[in-house]
């Protein structure tokens, strides 16, 4: 393991390989599994029951919550927060064995990539389908299935998951305001910021 600081806290019960790349200020809890070259940034917790699977970026001050699996071709940007027990994939379709009856092999199936950019909160239990890129500052609720892209700031639920509204970083919606250059300028009721939503995108919620 490559540690760039002896602050990291790694449970005794966690296995990390050796061949991983931890920032300093990170917390890794009971029975956690980090594979090789997977690269955790400073200041993340990974709560019981997660597990990282090799080669899988995480930036800086991510939580992630008991019983996650993030697997290959998933990317974390800094500051995500994963709740309790959501799921990760990256096989859109997913087999056991090839159509002889041979056991799949790491070279009889595709990767398909998922990326969650930096502030973006996913629910307990929500699933996301790989393939997708979950924007800035976005918010999953809990139990939805996300199948496809979700805009920055944008707040989505259900299953499949819709648009149904846009937050801003401290959580709040967002409520509707000036219309200019296709841009709505919408405010934060809790902390007045304005945040520049395209028009084009602000009418696609439901």
């Amino acid at each position: 393991m490559n540690n760039s600081s002896k602050l990291i806290f790694i449970h005794h019960t966690a296995e990390v390989s050796s061949l991983a790349e931890i920032g300093e200020g990170t917390k890794i809890w009971h029975h956690c599994q980090v594979r090789e070259n997977a690269v955790i940034g400073s200041n993340c917790i990974l709560s019981m029951g997660v597990y990282i699977d090799a080669g899988v970026r995480i930036g800086n001050n991510v939580k992630v919550q008991n019983g996650i699996s993030i697997y290959h071709g998933v990317i974390l940007e800094d500051g995500v927060f994963c709740g309790p027990h959501c799921v990760f994939t990256n096989d859109k379709q997913p087999r056991a064995i090839n159509p002889d009856g041979t056991l799949k092999s790491a070279d009889d199936w595709s990767l398909s990539r998922t990326l969650v950019k930096a502030g973006a909160s996913i629910g307990a239990h929500a699933t996301i389908v790989c393939g997708v890129t979950i924007g800035r500052w976005a918010m999953v609720g809990a139990g939805s299935v996300i199948t496809h892209d979700v805009p920055d700031h944008g707040m989505v639920y259900s299953n499949p998951a819709r648009l149904h509204g846009f937050v801003c970083a401290c959580g709040e919606k967002l409520m509707a305001g000036q219309e200019q250059n296709n841009i709505m300028h919408a405010s934060c009721p809790k902390c007045g910021k304005t945040i520049e939503i395209p028009i084009e995108t602000w009418r696609q919620a439901i």
